[in-house]
């Protein structure tokens, strides 16, 4: 934890704590202190007491989470105000004291009102929360003075002491200023609280959500002080029930601002789903859609910016009107760029929405990655698509050179050779005719030599490019593959039509390089090759009795077969357990579109 985090909390918590034991030793040194006869009850002492105890709670925890550092403060200010009146059993005989205490003893009713004015943004925001708040404090500076300046001893609950302050008689001018205090804070009170239900009736959907336990709240208390202030005019006493209803409405005060604090922040917690639902670029309606469920705003609306256009537009194109950018009634624009400043899209949300302004950067910074995520994935996918036609050009240039290099070998030095083994057998001939038996018998070894080296080019030629593959296809190669194989070896080959010349140059390669494997590797006896179509992709399966324990990456042979697949978009897949022999499947799609392939066995 950072050291000047670490002393913010050292500093927040020791403000608590002393205001709380404040709190206390006032409840707890009135409650003593009073005559027994005049002893409330332990229930309702207890209740008034827990009140402050509940705001210095809540003030912890706004300022763990509250959108400013005022709530707090005007929570704690409420601790340090709730003063019992039996505290002035205590005080009551010190008359420099007990004025003052006595001309503040209910500020902490303008303290819950402007409370209740800054929530939820922390502050006061509109001229209607500034009024109401200067009022009530003038309000409370006027009634302060009057009592200091006008108390007489009988405004003093224990009667125990005069006013060290009073500068005159003045028992109407002070019997009106308290009469007229306690009527203002209640129609105050009752005022927002009527305004706050209000806005929460007739609010959108995310406005009720945001505040949706504190016009309650407010309402009880409000009503409940109205009552209470009719009984102080016209009788001495409160009804207790009123009393016990009034503590819970306030306490449920700072409890109502924290949870409504709590659940917007809830509310920017849900921006994460939101950023994982669009993570890899949704598509724009369900975006909306997303971010609409998310808000809890079903008037939220997207324009996203069209390039080519040079305007914003909806998923589905329509240009964006003068109605939805302009002023409307319960409605703002939020523009979204990226960080070099271009323009990405507009979001029309509900305006209580614009008070919590961090939800509000979550929704931009998961648009602008929903954003980039899907131009990455569609840069990625272009340049997947650009490699994956590279090694298609790649492997059709490799068979396309290795079908020339056999037709010049078979055309060009075959051929040579061929010729010169003729002239070479018409000379033996005519030796030996002439009766030179040594030079027809050198010409017949020379006939061997030659005949050997031509077989060898053609083995050669055979393996650049088989003449057989391009002459019969698969059908014809693989047999003849297969023979030349040292293990016996059983060949299915389907086989009507011919395929695309770079699917049957792969799947020829292929299987000479499975059989060269089983012949090297594998230690098998017997071995099985089968090529046929399923579902439209053409299936390979070389299969052996050996060893196994091959894998893909056992070796260059799999990966060369590998690589081979991958560049006609194939797959390869390897089953060899120890001692169970090997299978080596292969799947090769053959979609007409993309090969332009003949029917075979389609």
């Amino acid at each position: 934890m950072a050291p000047g985090r670490k002393g913010r909390i050292v500093r927040r918590t020791l403000t608590i704590t002393i205001a709380v034991a404040l709190s206390l030793a006032m409840e707890i040194g009135g409650f003593l202190a009073t005559p027994a006869p005049e002893h409330p009850e332990v229930s309702y002492t207890t209740l008034h007491a827990l009140v402050p105890l509940v705001f210095a709670a809540c003030a912890g925890v706004a300022w763990q989470i509250g959108p400013a550092r005022t709530p707090a403060r005007l929570m704690i200010a409420f601790v340090v105000l709730w003063i019992p009146q039996s505290i002035y059993y205590v005080i009551g005989g010190w008359q420099w004291v007990w004025p003052v205490v006595r001309g503040v003893d209910l500020a902490w009713a303008v303290v819950a009102g402007v409370l209740v004015l800054v929530y939820p943004k922390g502050g006061l925001s509109g001229r209607f929360d500034r009024w109401i708040a200067g009022i009530a404090i003038v309000s409370f500076i006027v009634n302060l003075l009057v009592v200091v300046l006008f108390a007489g001893p009988d405004a003093n609950p224990c009667g125990c002491s005069p006013n060290g302050y009073q500068l005159a008689e003045a028992p109407l001018l002070f019997a009106v200023t308290d009469i007229g205090y306690r009527i203002i804070g209640v129609g105050l009170a009752l005022v927002i609280a009527g305004r706050l239900l209000v806005r929460w009736v007739r609010a959108s959907v995310p406005a009720r959500t945001v505040a949706f336990l504190m016009p309650v709240a407010l309402f009880a208390w409000a009503t409940t002080l109205a009552a209470q202030a009719v009984a102080y005019v016209f009788t001495p006493t409160t009804d207790m029930v009123l009393r016990t209803v009034s503590l819970i409405a306030i306490a449920s005060i700072p409890v109502s601002f924290d949870a409504g604090v709590s659940h917007a922040r809830n509310m920017r917690a849900r921006v994460a789903d939101l950023m994982r639902i669009t993570r890899e670029g949704a598509d724009r309606g369900l975006w909306a859609e997303s971010l609409a469920r998310t808000l809890r705003d079903a008037s939220v609306r997207v324009f996203w910016w069209d390039e080519a256009r040079g305007r914003y537009a909806d998923a589905a194109g329509d240009p964006i009107s003068d109605e939805d950018i302009g002023s409307r009634a319960g409605h703002s624009i939020l523009p979204v760029s990226s960080p070099l400043g271009a323009p990405i899209a507009l979001i029309r949300h509900d305006r209580v929405l614009t008070d919590n302004m961090r939800l509000l950067d979550g929704v931009s910074s998961a648009l602008r990655l929903s954003v980039d995520n899907g131009r990455l994935r569609s840069e990625i996918e272009r340049t997947l698509e650009q490699v994956r036609q590279s090694r298609q050009r790649i492997v059709e240039a490799g068979v396309e050179a290795r079908r020339r290099i056999e037709r010049d070998l078979h055309d060009g030095a075959q051929q040579h050779l061929v010729s010169l083994g003729m002239q070479l057998r018409l000379s033996a001939n005519a030796a030996r005719t002439a009766g030179e038996t040594g030079l027809a018998d050198e010409l017949e070894q020379t006939i061997l030599t030659l005949n050997q080296a031509l077989r060898e080019l053609r083995e050669l030629a055979h393996g650049i490019h088989p003449s057989l593959l391009s002459s019969g296809g698969l059908v014809l190669a693989v047999p003849e593959l297969a023979g030349r194989c040292p293990v016996p070896v059983e060949v299915e080959v389907q086989g009507e039509g011919r395929l695309p010349e770079l699917i049957e140059s792969t799947a020829y390669f292929a299987i000479a390089e499975a059989l060269a494997n089983v012949a090297k590797h594998s230690w098998a006896t017997r071995a099985w090759v089968r090529a046929h179509v399923v579902d439209g992709d053409l299936v390979l399966e070389v299969r052996d009795n050996g060893v196994g324990g091959a894998s893909v990456d056992g070796g260059t042979g799999m990966l060369g077969i590998g690589d081979r697949i991958e560049a006609v978009d194939g797959s390869l897949t390897v089953e060899s357990p120890p001692g169970a022999g090997t299978t080596l499947t292969v799947r090769i799609p053959l979609g007409e579109a993309r090969w332009g392939a003949a029917a075979w066995g389609l």
